[in-house]
């Protein structure tokens, strides 16, 4: 099976929830590798900072839609991460904080998005 056909198989199984949780895992992947360059090696680092920018920044857009059917607190929430990873991460660009905030967030939105074992999914 080619690669094209087994990533159509897998949208086409994946429910939204998983679809998000497996872009976070790369882009987090990215930004661990990413975290292994040195500081000042900012080409090994800016593919990676400026994916997980991108992500975020597409989230904050997509929470700012008034027909977003997210709870408003969660996607004003979603909105404050989206603006404290651009500007993060533009401080980790420049050298002066580090990655693994990022790293540490994107950990945190990947919990939330896994999905509950199955003994506790029948027990709700």
């Amino acid at each position: 099976m080619s690669l094209r056909a087994y990533q159509q198989a897998a949208t086409r199984t994946e429910n939204p929830r998983e679809t998000e949780y497996r872009l976070f895992a790369q882009v987090t992947l990215a930004l661990i590798e990413a975290a292994k360059a040195d500081v000042n090696d900012i080409p090994a680092r800016i593919d990676a900072l400026d994916w997980n920018r991108r992500v975020w920044s597409a989230l904050g857009e997509d929470c700012s839609d008034p027909g977003n059917a997210l709870p408003a607190q969660l996607r004003a929430s979603i909105i404050s991460l989206a603006i404290f990873v651009g500007r993060h991460t533009s401080k980790v660009i420049r050298g002066q904080d580090q990655i693994e905030t990022l790293i540490e967030i994107n950990r945190s939105i990947m919990q939330g998005l896994m999905p509950a074992p199955p003994a506790a999914s029948a027990a709700a």
